[in-house]
């Protein structure tokens, strides 16, 4: 079982997706993941958001005109996803054994995006699987671009991964880093609790 299962029995999509839409409507930005992807892939370009949730990101990266697919276990999560937009391709699967090919789905994507803490959610020991089986579904020199807590303050549950270990799985599964960041909005990694890294398969 995972870490979100776990934390949240499988039955959060309705309140995860009513916390964003607050936010939303308080005037945050709730977008950044999906502006920082822009940045790195132009428009039309292939993407699979890995641990898709509730669609956040993948809806507004395919209203900026990309080409994109989203993946997640969370059956809760998925139903609010089809429902904002049911037009788009969402498939559930554990991504530590998701093969793109088995449901269908080319293996040439240019960008995997794994927003929202996916990474320390994972089910313990299967981080490995999950980093080669990404790499294997982007097209050579696709980009995995990752953010995710490294402590307490930045996460719903112990951490779970470090930095390095992150990278050691990445230079297992044939990537090499090409950015690091602190926040979506690309300020530079201080060595703080919070971490959006680029890397290139």
């Amino acid at each position: 079982m995972s870490r979100w299962e776990e934390l949240t029995g499988g039955r959060s999509g309705q309140d995860y997706a009513a916390r964003f839409a607050a936010l939303a409507r308080s005037g945050e930005d709730v977008h950044g993941e999906a502006r920082f992807c822009t940045a790195l892939v132009p428009a039309g370009a292939r993407v699979l958001d890995a641990g898709c949730g509730t669609g956040r990101v993948m809806i507004r990266l395919a209203e900026l005109g990309y080409d994109c697919v989203g993946v997640d276990l969370d059956a809760s999560m998925l139903a609010v996803a089809r429902e904002q937009a049911p037009h788009l391709p969402w498939f559930q699967a554990d991504l530590a054994g998701f093969e793109p090919r088995g449901l269908g789905i080319a293996a040439d994507f240019d960008l995997v995006v794994a927003a929202g803490n996916i990474f320390p959610l994972l089910a313990a020991g299967t981080e490995a699987a999950v980093t080669g089986r990404l790499a294997a579904a982007l097209r050579p020199g696709g980009l995995l671009v990752a953010g995710f807590g490294l402590d307490a303050a930045h996460l719903p549950v112990p951490p779970g991964i470090t930095l390095p270990e992150y990278d050691g799985h990445c230079a297992a599964a044939g990537f090499t880093l090409v950015g690091r960041f602190a926040t979506w909005d690309a300020d530079p990694y201080d060595g703080g609790g919070y971490a959006v890294s680029v890397h290139r398969r």
